[in-house]
């Protein structure tokens, strides 16, 4: 807990902080996630209302001392830099994320000489929401278990397949790598984090002014994500596993099996829901995450099919153009000469 220190022949009392954090947004961060674990150590590090870090001290951290671009176009400016910050007086070293999966996993080559020498100085690394990306390509998640964005599941699961996604978490600690699936869920990584150094009752300080009802625990199941609340206990299971297993060339067969179910049984609950087979649901959900990441990342159809479970390129643009009426190819014309970019077009097969 908090330590006070009294110098040897002085009255002056020197306090020490119970716990010491790097914060590390990445160019192009979500301000959600940042600004809600930042205002939560803020609550908790001192009494009242007074924003000192007695408690807790926090330093914002960049590779230079240029201000830090969030995906908004707010910037925030940063304490220390890699070359001259003091790792050692920290515990922990926080990530926060770019925009994108693929902005955060093209940064290992400038990053992570920074966070091995953390990692090796004894610090934990944390990760928010899509950092795991770049953790994971400077070779810093070999054997760890994370949580991720829901999101980004598909994409991490290709990308890295040997490391475990604890899927059905908000946020993960396994020893000295901490990770949480971004927006809101950092306020309960937080939560956490503080009640392990500073007690539960200085960690939940705060929560109310935040107008937060109280933290959730890592094995929360999101409302959100419930796509019809009320669609019964067989159809919630199977759209949950659906949503899980997005790459997987599991048949519906097998997944109703896996149900305890008949696959006639199963269309027959998707069919009195949403007036479609099981089949058309799990190709319409593909589809959809297939749309976003065409919109959001740059990645090859070929990769993108892999994504979804889907084996040729040439098939993932037939099924696409069939649920939108349009192709991949268009579609990623069209964002791009939206945005001003070069609409030159894609290495990979785009279909027609």
């Amino acid at each position: 807990m908090h330590t006070t220190i009294k110098g040897l022949g002085n009255s002056e009392e020197l306090e020490r902080p119970d716990v010491r954090f790097l914060l590390l947004p990445l160019p192009d961060f979500t301000l959600l996630p940042f600004g809600g674990f930042l205002d939560k150590l803020r609550f908790s590090a001192d009494d009242e209302d007074h924003s000192r870090q007695r408690f807790c001290e926090w330093t914002l951290l960049g590779l230079s001392a240029d201000p830090v671009r969030s995906s908004s176009g707010v910037t925030v400016g940063v304490d220390v830099t890699a070359d001259s910050v003091d790792i050692q007086g920290f515990e922990y070293l926080v990530v926060f994320g770019s925009r994108t999966a693929e902005g955060s996993k093209s940064m290992a080559n400038a990053y992570g000489p920074l966070l091995r020498r953390a990692a090796s100085s004894g610090l934990s690394l944390v990760s928010v929401d899509n950092a795991s990306f770049l953790l994971a390509q400077a070779g810093l998640l070999n054997g760890y278990k994370i949580a991720l964005h829901w999101r980004h599941v598909p994409e991490f699961r290709t990308a890295f397949p040997r490391i475990d996604i604890r899927s059905e978490l908000i946020y993960c600690f396994d020893r000295d790598r901490i990770s949480c699936a971004g927006g809101s869920t950092a306020i309960d990584m937080a939560v956490e984090l503080l009640s392990r150094h500073c007690g539960r009752e200085r960690a939940l300080k705060g929560l109310a002014d935040m107008l937060v009802d109280e933290p959730r625990s890592q094995g929360h199941q999101l409302k959100s994500l419930e796509v019809e609340p009320d669609a019964g206990r067989h159809l919630s299971r199977a759209i949950a596993l659906m949503r899980t297993l997005l790459a997987d060339p599991m048949t519906v067969p097998e997944l109703a099996s896996r149900l305890g179910l008949g696959r006639r049984h199963l269309d027959r609950l998707f069919m009195a829901r949403f007036q479609v087979t099981a089949h058309d649901y799990w190709t319409k959900m593909r589809m959809d995450h297939v749309h976003w990441r065409v919109l959001n990342s740059d990645h090859s159809l070929a990769g993108i099919a892999d994504e979804v479970g889907v084996g040729h390129s040439s098939h993932l643009c037939r099924v696409f153009r069939k649920q939108f009426g349009y192709s991949p190819g268009t579609l990623r014309t069209d964002r791009r000469a939206s945005r001003g970019l070069d609409t030159a077009p894609d290495s990979s097969p785009q279909g027609g």
